[in-house]
């Protein structure tokens, strides 16, 4: 029996500020990938979205970031390795101590926007990440982009690892999503988002906008919790996979 998860990044409001129908989509997918603080999100959103999540079953992940609430951490910033594995340790161990106030406990790490495109190149920096989940609790699952160099630095750093790809991306063909300045990088309409998942599940591959396929696992599934579609887009991508037999479920936890 094929087994996949769907996760979303929530919990990223700030203050009065408000990003994503969290309380929507928690009732859809089945890991949620918390903000920590540095791109998006404070203390008592937090805690809301890990209740919430906590109530619907939902699993609870870390989803760290380079500290820039306003460019969403979607801006590179050059950090030496050893900095970037404190500053991912610092935000998984919010979210740890948060979701402990809340009775709950965190089972993944993610790393969120810019960080991760990174990482999803630079080894470097990948195994700065991988070496912060490590030392904090290596139990935890790294849920990683897969066919990239963070998926290679969790299975070398000897951590779970999860391949992860996404619903509403598309794909160079050497398995890097297109950058989000390019025409196409996003898909749109929630009808060919879960026609497009459901293949590559079915075919274990990435789909490339070339039509090229990039043979991988594909362990859980992401839909962009900030994006104006992505309650459509979850409802369908999950209806979908149920419809030919997959059974959604998280993959830690």
């Amino acid at each position: 029996m094929t087994t996949v998860d769907l996760n979303a990044d929530c919990g990223e409001s700030f203050g009065p500020w408000t990003m994503g129908a969290d309380g929507e989509i928690l009732k859809i997918v089945t890991s949620a990938n918390i903000a920590c603080g540095f791109h998006a999100g404070d203390p008592d959103t937090m805690a809301e979205t890990i209740r919430t999540a906590i109530a619907n079953n939902v699993a609870i992940g870390a989803h760290p970031g380079f500290e820039d609430k306003a460019g969403f951490g979607r801006r590179p910033i050059p950090m030496a390795p050893d900095a970037i594995t404190r500053m991912v340790a610092y935000q998984i161990g919010a979210t740890i101590a948060m979701a402990a106030v809340e009775g709950g406990r965190v089972t993944h790490v993610k790393a969120h926007g810019a960080l991760s495109n990174v990482a999803s190149a630079d080894r470097t920096v990948a195994d700065a990440i991988a070496s912060a989940v490590r030392q904090v609790d290596p139990s935890l699952t790294l849920l990683a982009v897969a066919t990239t160099a963070l998926e290679d630095a969790g299975r070398a750093a000897g951590l779970p690892v999860a391949a992860e790809i996404f619903a509403d991306r598309a794909y160079e063909p050497d398995g890097q999503l297109v950058s989000r300045a390019k025409p196409g990088a996003f898909v749109h309409d929630p009808a060919e988002a879960a026609a497009r998942v459901v293949k590559m599940v079915e075919a274990g591959a990435i789909f490339a906008h070339d039509g090229s396929r990039l043979p991988t696992a594909i362990d859980s599934i992401c839909v962009h919790g900030d994006s104006a579609d992505a309650v459509a887009i979850a409802k369908a991508v999950r209806a979908a996979l149920e419809g030919a037999g997959v059974t959604v479920t998280p993959f830690a936890g």
